[in-house]
């Protein structure tokens, strides 16, 4: 899931006229020149679109105000860099989180993978990572991910998590189905809802058994991670 688990406390044309003469081509070659510059206009908007997605999920994010508020909330510290910058045809995010009085000993690193997904939206594919320990940090120093390969990573099958931006210019979606696998406490699969927003986000992260039974995770609501 694009932010695994948390911890808790408690766990047009309608019809055809007739055009002649220089009328006709004119429109004939209006339509091909529009034709010719829409894909332009397209792909620099998708372009611009993943970047923003990009520069929103990027950085030092914290659950302190959250658990300040509400006791069944842990202060969490999530840090998001990209890495393999070299690689210009895909979009890889090193993610590591721990609770703020152990953040030398994270309890999740994952890598994520960031393209679009073919419907007009994006999916976070995630992966897990050999030897987490060894990159404990990582991401003070992104670059020492570099002799780190795709080679050392291992999908997640069916916890990608798809986005797409709603009419805020937020970016919202969630895992699909139940095929994301889960045996915490008992659990048979996984979910993930997140919304992301320039200073925010937020992400809710439940475990279900096979009775569809909620037995890990938060109840009330996501964490509220807001960017530092």
């Amino acid at each position: 899931m694009l932010f695994a688990r948390r911890m808790t406390k408690y766990s047009f044309m309608s019809e055809k006229t007739p055009f002649q003469g220089v009328l006709a081509i004119g429109l004939t070659l209006c339509c091909l020149s529009a034709c010719h510059t829409l894909p332009k206009n397209t792909e620099t908007q998708a372009k611009n679109q993943i970047n923003t997605l990009l520069e929103y999920l990027c950085g030092d994010f914290s659950s302190t105000a959250q658990s300040k508020r509400d006791s069944d909330y842990y202060d969490i510290r999530l840090h998001i860099r990209p890495i393999w910058t070299k690689d210009k045809a895909n979009h890889w995010l090193y993610v590591e989180q721990a609770t703020a009085k152990s953040q030398d000993k994270p309890y999740r690193q994952r890598v994520y993978k960031v393209e679009p997904d073919g419907q007009n939206g994006y999916k976070s594919i995630v992966y897990t990572i050999d030897e987490p320990a060894k990159w404990i940090g990582a991401f003070k120093n992104p670059a020492s991910l570099d002799p780190f390969t795709p080679a050392n990573l291992q999908l997640r099958d069916g916890c990608t998590v798809f986005l797409k931006e709603n009419d805020k210019g937020e970016f919202e979606g969630g895992t699909r189905g139940s095929g994301c696998e889960s045996n915490l406490r008992g659990a048979k699969y996984a979910t993930s809802k997140v919304r992301l927003s320039k200073t925010l986000l937020l992400s809710w992260d439940q475990g279900f058994n096979d009775k569809e039974v909620q037995v890990w995770g938060a109840t009330k609501g996501g964490y509220e991670f807001v960017k530092e």
